[in-house]
């Protein structure tokens, strides 16, 4: 039986009455809980119904199926939780005609909406109640606003019958903005992608209060180190780049160890490509290094810094092939020693280590039983955590056994969905008191009540930090921010604790609208945010169409050598990009075995490709259907040549210049290494 607290049952009332409603309550709240209330309650009030769980991120399919769904539900209802690994994602229509409630990711649902297939298509009108999880995410190109999109343009032209929809968040947000007005706004905007009104509770505040206590926030603070000889050294160094490359007279670069100067080199490297100009680009993408070296140096130790670096030229897997590489290899390999000394002189150590050790101390101890978060901005700085708390012998005298949680991927960093929860189950029990986590710990994941989350080395916007902060839910907990006296991580969490307020006066503010101005409003929203598609959608065709595919060339981003053209590319099962032209694999050459730690229906993984003429990594082979070998290739590894435009970078397939047309088996019947498919597949052994 699900039973709810006094703002939970106010909260869904507007829900149980069949209205599109987005549930607005804090981390910890029980908004999930909520949520299985309405759909229960819907189950045995609706013919027919059909009930669609929506998350954002994978691993939240089997943490809503175990946690809340199937407790309260699984007596006397059918459900299924679907996601990537899941073979049910490949008959999704039929799975759902025979389930009550299904859980899946919200790429799922969108794939079924949008594949014509039988066995995989689902209409919107199959669904009775639609619930989003961390329904914020509503916006732009997310998935959930595709989903969304399309049942907001069905509704507009009347193609009902519509499921009933039920958004949860602990904030929507400001969506950037810095007033009032606007923050309304984008709640409007948020609601009218939602389709739905924005409710919370009143009458059973202090209830509220009581259940969720915000924690006790600290801000430890140190002042810069005096001296930096380290990050000095690696500034000389990279002016000694600055002054080969011979930057562009219009070009002004900010300054170094920044996220702007990072957004600087980018758009160097970017224009090197384009313009044709090998050195600048080469040197752009070293200077990325070196700022990122700058940037580990000042949040994490000194040797973790060198470390970098020395990683980056030591893996480096693209050959020289002129003298710009042979100078930046020749500047690092003459500059290590003196590197490598400056970063074990510990005179000169980072001060916020010494502070984040001091505040990691005061709730840690040998008879004290504690929890705690260490949130870090990116996967390399969480694993120089770990290592950091491993070697401090205060901090292991003192009981922290530290794990690191990241996201679920399938790089070297990246976690399976299986360690995550083997992680947290460890965090659960005792085993492990210090999670040092990415971004993936802020929201959705169900970890135990901490008394303690420190945010170390993070510039992210008001959600964010409110989500993290709602981590910390024990009773007297903490809540720190380690940064430098002054620093923009300071700054940044000023500024969200504005923004936070503001977007509680917004939605106030939303709230406090007669029916019919809302519903105005919202129905202007949506007849432009349709039109704006469309709008948006012919620009990309009219872009695509000016090019012919045959006439578009491809070429390796990092030497430069043309390698292929755009009819060549084939686009496989809506997803995978492919090279089908036999004579493509004269620009490669092939490695090892890419392991990929699950299995899809169509297709598996076979060998790395690189570029043959500087080892630039491009992607790798697909064996399709044990009839084809196929290379996948990155785009971003690619640079791009039209006759009209010239030479550009894209971030991915869908944004080049020319159309794709969809792969068919037949565009295989071709020979790889002057042999017939058929011989390949036998050299493969499949």
């Amino acid at each position: 039986m699900v039973t709810l607290r006094g703002y939970q049952e106010e909260v869904v009332e507007r829900a149980l009455r069949g209205e599109n409603v987005i549930i607005w309550l804090p981390t910890g709240s029980g908004k999930t809980r909520a949520a299985v209330y309405v759909a229960k309650k819907h189950l045995e009030t609706t013919r027919g119904a059909k009930v669609v769980v929506l998350v954002n991120k994978v691993h939240l399919v089997a943490q809503l199926y175990t946690k809340e769904f199937e407790p309260y539900l699984g007596h006397g209802y059918t459900l299924v939780p679907v996601s990537g690994d899941s073979k049910e994602k490949d008959f999704f229509g039929p799975v759902l005609k025979d389930s009550d409630v299904v859980i899946c990711t919200a790429q799922i649902l969108y794939n079924a909406m949008t594949n014509m297939e039988e066995t995989k298509h689902v209409e919107l009108s199959d669904i009775t109640l639609l619930i989003i999880d961390e329904c914020h995410n509503t916006h732009k190109e997310s998935v959930y606003n595709k989903v969304m999109a399309c049942y907001v343009e069905k509704k507009l032209e009347r193609e009902l019958p519509l499921p009933q929809i039920l958004g949860l968040t602990a904030s929507p947000g400001t969506g950037g903005a810095k007033n009032l007005e606007k923050a309304v706004d984008h709640v409007l905007e948020i609601c009218a992608n939602l389709d739905s009104a924005i409710v919370s509770t009143k009458n059973c505040v202090s209830e509220l209060k009581q259940k969720v206590p915000r924690p006790v926030k600290q801000f430890d603070i140190v002042d810069k180190r005096l001296e930096d000889p380290l990050g000095d050294h690696l500034k000389r160094m990279m002016e000694m780049i600055h002054e080969y490359m011979n930057i562009p007279p219009d070009f002004n670069l900010r300054k170094c160890g920044t996220q702007e100067y990072e957004a600087d080199v980018v758009i160097l490297e970017q224009n090197g490509v384009k313009q044709n100009n090998r050195l600048l680009a080469q040197c752009a993408l070293h200077l990325r290094q070196y700022n990122d070296a700058l940037l580990i140096n000042d949040t994490l130790r000194m040797m973790d810094a060198y470390r970098s670096l020395n990683e980056f030229y030591k893996n480096k897997s693209t050959t020289a092939i002129d003298g710009t590489d042979y100078f930046l290899a020749g500047l690092f390999q003459e500059n290590q020693v003196e590197l490598k000394k400056l970063a074990g002189d510990s005179r000169y150590e980072n001060p916020k280590m010494g502070m984040l050790e001091t505040t990691l101390l005061t709730q840690f101890g040998p008879s004290v039983k504690s929890k705690g978060i260490l949130f870090s901005k990116t996967r390399k700085s969480i694993y120089c955590l770990k290592d950091w708390v491993l070697d401090n012998k205060a901090l292991q005298e003192a009981g922290v056994k530290a794990a690191i949680l990241t996201g679920a991927g399938n790089g070297n960093t990246h976690m399976t969905q299986q360690k995550q929860a083997d992680t947290i189950r460890d965090f659960r029990d005792d085993k492990v008191n210090l999670l040092i986590s990415t971004s993936v710990a802020e929201e959705g994941l169900d970890i135990p009540e901490c008394n303690l989350v420190v945010r170390y080395g993070l510039l992210t916007n008001e959600i964010a930090q409110l989500q993290a902060s709602g981590r910390a839910r024990a009773k007297e907990s903490r809540y720190s921010v380690v940064a430098d006296k002054g620093g923009k991580e300071v700054r940044r969490e000023l500024t969200n604790e504005c923004l936070e307020k503001l977007s509680i006066e917004a939605i106030a503010k939303v709230q406090q609208m007669s029916t019919p101005e809302f519903r105005t409003k919202i129905a202007k929203l949506q007849k432009e945010a349709v039109c704006l598609r469309k709008l948006t959608e012919a620009g990309k065709r009219e872009k695509r169409g000016r090019n012919t595919a045959a006439s578009v060339k491809l070429l390796c981003r990092n030497c430069l050598k043309v390698v292929a053209c755009g009819s060549d590319i084939k686009l496989l099962d809506d997803m995978h990009y492919v090279n089908v032209n036999p004579d493509f694999e004269r620009h490669y050459t092939v490695g090892g075995e890419v392991n990929i730690n699950k299995s899809f229906e169509d297709w598996e993984p076979g060998r790395t490709i690189n570029c043959s003429t500087c080892n630039q990594d491009w992607g790798f082979e697909m064996k399709y259907k044990k009839r084809a070998v196929l290379p996948n290739v990155a785009i971003k590894k690619l640079a791009v040549e039209t006759p009209l435009h010239g030479r550009m970078t894209v971030k991915k397939w869908k944004d080049v210049p020319f159309t794709v047309e969809d792969f068919i088996l037949s565009h295989a019947n071709m020979g790889y290494n002057n042999v017939t498919v058929d011989a390949c597949l036998d050299m493969y052994d499949f």
